[in-house]
């Protein structure tokens, strides 16, 4: 279901609100700009800072905009399993096409408890489920043998692989035999990830450029790799800048510069220092993207 460039949505805010108008814009935008599918509230669209109000809401507009023409992977996570099935209720109900589940963050639950953690939230839900395996910031990380033992379950359907390493795609593919999404969630290796078998990234980078992002998978996709890592070099600067600081604070100020939202974040993320600013002002007129 899920291929190429996906873009891991920021949540717009004006005056501490959800900017409602600019996240319908940045939904349209992202698809004229040809997007392979959309992730709201996840870590980059601040979902541990948004009530349930407004989490429910962003999946909602997601959905309405997007209206069927690209896929829908709703953040859908919690630690608490009571609420992501709550969360993973209501983006069956506003049409998601999928949930996106992180890893016990804080809990620190055992290899046995992680597995138990999504098989609940699999058996109380409906849609399809992508594991989201992020160590660094859940502490916990999902082992190639307990990911092997989740595929076993119908309605999960693939992996959002941020742990890092290159081999994981690699070594699930052979415990793995059905069909399986294999997604990075780090865009500077997202080429060596799909060079191990995967078949796109959940990208921040994409937030910002889009029609890029999104060619470079296409290339990975049809096994042009050198062409592929061409682009990549290109967009290498971008990458890095975006997290200078802390997500999504890079992004949000890119963004701001091309007029299609605030640089507004939530605390405990603050705004940018002015020399990042400047580092990410100088990288976008360098690609000519203002």
């Amino acid at each position: 279901m899920f291929h190429g460039a996906i873009t891991a949505l920021i949540t717009p805010f004006r005056n501490g609100q959800l900017d409602e108008e600019a996240l319908r814009h940045i939904v349209r935008w992202q698809i004229d700009q040809g997007i392979n599918g959309l992730v709201p509230v996840g870590t980059t669209g601040e979902s541990p800072t948004l009530s349930e109000e407004e989490h429910k809401r962003v999946i909602e507009i997601t959905v309405q905009e997007t209206n069927k023409a690209i896929p829908v992977l709703a953040g859908a996570g919690s630690n608490n399993p009571i609420e992501a099935v709550n969360y993973s209720e209501f983006a069956y109900q506003a049409g998601a096409d999928a949930t996106l589940h992180v890893a016990g963050y804080y809990n620190r639950p055992n290899q046995t408890g992680l597995y138990e953690h999504f098989k609940y939230v699999h058996d109380n839900s409906k849609l399809p489920m992508i594991i989201y395996n992020i160590p660094p910031r859940a502490i916990v990380g999902v082992e190639v043998a307990t990911l092997a033992r989740l595929a076993e379950l119908p309605r999960v359907i693939g992996v959002k692989d941020a742990t890092g390493d290159l081999t994981r795609p690699i070594r699930e593919r052979t415990l793995i035999t059905k069909p399986f999404d294999y997604l990075s969630g780090d865009d500077i290796t997202a080429i060596a990830y799909n060079v191990g078998g995967g078949q796109g990234c959940i990208s921040v980078t994409s937030n910002i450029v889009p029609k890029q992002v999104a060619e470079l998978h296409r290339l990975c996709n049809q096994g042009l790799f050198r062409e592929a890592a061409d682009l990549q070099d290109k967009l290498f600067a971008l990458h890095n800048a975006l997290f200078i600081e802390p997500n999504p604070s890079g992004p949000k100020y890119a963004l701001s510069l091309l007029g299609l939202c605030s640089e507004e974040c939530r605390l405990p993320i603050v705004p940018l220092q002015e020399s990042t600013k400047a580092t990410i002002r100088t990288i976008m007129e360098e690609l000519k993207l203002i």
